[in-house]
């Protein structure tokens, strides 16, 4: 027998002012009121006499908001507008319209200012309880490809090395946490290492404002492999873990290493994979050349694999200064691809898949804003709950995604949020340790 009580005969009303859509977005809305965002951008980000210069933080909060609820794009901004989701985000919010005026109106020194925003909120949410204090950091390099589509993205419409029309964007990203203490955006025909030496001065220079004191140590792959990355590590003190391109030199130094010097790994194949150490001389041709730790792990091929019938063991080095034994550190230097964790992160859990205007200082901006996002919410799950890495997804589902409901009475405004949601209380503990942050606007 058919059931009379159908979908079909569900009938739907879009007129609700009290309902919230992305209730949970309070949490990182009080994050960033607690850390001064708002007043940060102000402060900081001059546009000039350009159309977008007015109401600065307002409109960097709404894009940094709309992109945890899941916006992509600017218009996905819209749909913090409907019923009272405004209401508990303790800002103004901007129309879509109103924030690609905004974006457009950026030029390249702008975007240095969002940066000078982004240090002082690093530094801001490390005071508050994110931050590695005086314990060991792990600052991982790497660099990315933002695809685009046509030839109207200024600086993206030539092909990157992975043969794809794109931007490269480089970032650096804290172990452990995947924060990104620093991103800049590059045209898609830079390569890894451009200007990485800068980049990564200017990183060390912000972790250590920020309180970081205790040994730095910068793992990055061949891409950036240069004498500039040494040589910043080196006059800051800093270690470093980098894997070295396999030019002839190279080549010899690895193939004399002695059988004996050879020690196994855990591995799917027995005696597929063994570690040595030599030393290496990398740049000779410098003023500041120095041996250092050559670290090697060699690999048998996949049995029945085409390259088992050329090769014996691939190789695979890298160069170091850091103390410990080899089997340690090249377990380490393998956790580098942890990175591409918070760049997936970065991809899909906020917004940085798609770069939307035809302007490069815009996109700039833009990349600047989801970085402000991915970190609001690994604070949030860090400071909030007391959990370490929590992706954006997950958060946006169990926390941020929540729909609600506000009432008024006796002049006191009420969130409901629905019954027996199975983080609930993480939410609500989550609510309290943020709250109980310092206002610093």
């Amino acid at each position: 027998m058919r059931s009379s009580h159908t979908l079909d005969r569900l009938h739907t009303r879009f007129d609700d002012d009290r309902l919230v859509a992305d209730a949970g977005l309070l949490l990182p809305s009080t994050l960033a009121h607690h850390l001064g965002l708002r007043e940060l951008v102000e402060e900081h980000l001059d546009l000039g006499r350009a159309p977008g210069r007015a109401n600065t933080g307002d409109k960097l909060l709404t894009l940094v908001m709309s992109a945890l609820a899941g916006g992509d794009c600017i218009d996905d901004a819209a749909a913090l507008g409907a019923g009272g989701t405004g209401r508990v985000l303790g800002f103004r919010l901007k129309a879509a319209s109103t924030l690609g005026t905004f974006l457009r109106s950026f030029r390249w020194g702008h975007v240095r200012q969002l940066d000078r925003v982004s240090r002082e909120l690093l530094k801001r949410a490390w005071a508050a309880g994110a931050g590695p204090g005086a314990e060991p950091l792990t600052i991982d390099l790497d660099s990315t490809i933002c695809e685009t589509y046509g030839l109207a993205k200024q600086g993206g419409s030539r092909f990157t090395y992975a043969g794809v029309r794109g931007y490269h964007p480089l970032l650096a990203v804290a172990a452990g946490t995947g924060e990104v203490l620093m991103a800049r955006l590059r045209g898609g025909t830079a390569t890894s290492g451009r200007s990485a030496g800068h980049f990564l001065r200017e990183t060390i220079g912000r972790v250590r404002a920020a309180a970081a004191s205790g040994q730095l140590t910068v793992r990055a792959d061949s891409g950036f492999y240069a004498h500039a990355v040494v040589a910043v590590c080196r006059t800051a003190g800093v270690r470093f873990s980098i894997t070295i391109r396999q030019h002839h030199s190279v080549r010899r130094r690895i193939e004399a290493i002695p059988e004996a010097a050879w020690s196994p790994i855990p591995y799917w194949i027995d005696g597929g994979a063994d570690v040595a150490e030599t030393s290496y001389t990398p740049f000779a041709g410098e003023k500041d050349a120095a041996p250092v730790r050559l670290i090697v792990r060699r690999v048998r091929p996949t049995p029945g694999s085409q390259l088992a019938l050329l090769t014996l063991y691939d190789y695979h080095a890298f160069i170091t200064d850091r103390d410990g034994e080899p089997l340690a550190l090249e377990a380490d230097h393998r956790r580098h691809a942890e990175i591409e964790n918070a760049i997936r992160d970065l991809k899909y859990g906020v917004a940085l898949n798609h770069l939307p205007s035809g302007r490069f200082a815009a996109n700039g901006a833009w990349l600047a804003v989801q970085v402000m996002a991915h970190n609001l919410a690994r604070w949030t799950a860090r400071i909030g709950l007391g959990e370490g890495i929590v992706t954006t997804k997950t958060l946006r589902r169990r926390l941020f995604g929540l729909v609600g409901r506000l009432t008024r009475s006796a002049r006191r405004l009420t969130l409901h949020l629905p019954a027996r949601w199975p983080w609930a209380i993480g939410f609500s503990a989550a609510l309290t340790r943020l709250r109980a942050i310092p206002l610093l606007a």
